[in-house]
């Protein structure tokens, strides 16, 4: 499994960036030898779309779940599209963050931890100020089909944690 987490900087010691879009760097971490890859995000500064367009890259580079402070409503729509958890409210070092989630001490979000645009350029309307909709993707829309699959990989990702979970508490208790 491959984990994401938004960063501040390119190391496991640095500090969880509390938003996803516009987060400096992403480390894409081995949750279990905490081996990690660092990415700096070529989305960062966009003038419109860096949420979407950064989930995208996650997709890509084959996570199955985010860490992050906040994530944006178009965001977690491009995640849940691709069948990706998105995990909310990370704080602390990255390390610190993946170690929670190994310990399930980080929930899942149901929903984007932001009410709106948050990226540059939002006014106080809480538009972008591109005008007409330009530069506004619209949210893929599922099939029944595609839906059906997303929640089987959803599924399927869940009884692997499942498994994980019940193999450590066995190890645990031969001690």
């Amino acid at each position: 499994m491959k984990i994401a987490v938004t960063s501040t900087g390119p190391t496991l010691d640095d500090m969880v960036n509390e938003r996803f879009g516009r987060s400096a760097y992403f480390l894409i971490v081995d949750p279990e030898n905490l081996e990690f890859e660092s990415l700096e995000n070529p989305n960062v500064s966009l003038g419109g779309g860096a949420g979407p367009e950064s989930a995208q890259l996650m997709a890509d580079k084959g996570v199955s779940v985010v860490l992050t402070g906040n994530c944006g409503p178009n965001a977690v729509r491009t995640f849940g599209a691709a069948g990706i958890q998105v995990i909310t409210g990370a704080s602390g070092q990255v390390r610190q963050a993946v170690e929670q989630f190994n310990i399930g001490k980080l929930g899942n979000a149901s929903a984007s931890g932001v009410q709106g645009p948050s990226g540059m350029g939002a006014g106080p309307g809480g538009g972008k100020g591109m005008g007409r909709g330009m530069g506004r993707r619209q949210p893929p829309t599922l099939s029944r089909k595609e839906e059906v699959e997303r929640l089987r990989k959803q599924a399927d990702e869940l009884k692997r944690k499942i498994a994980d979970i019940e193999s450590s508490i066995e190890s645990l208790e031969k001690e």
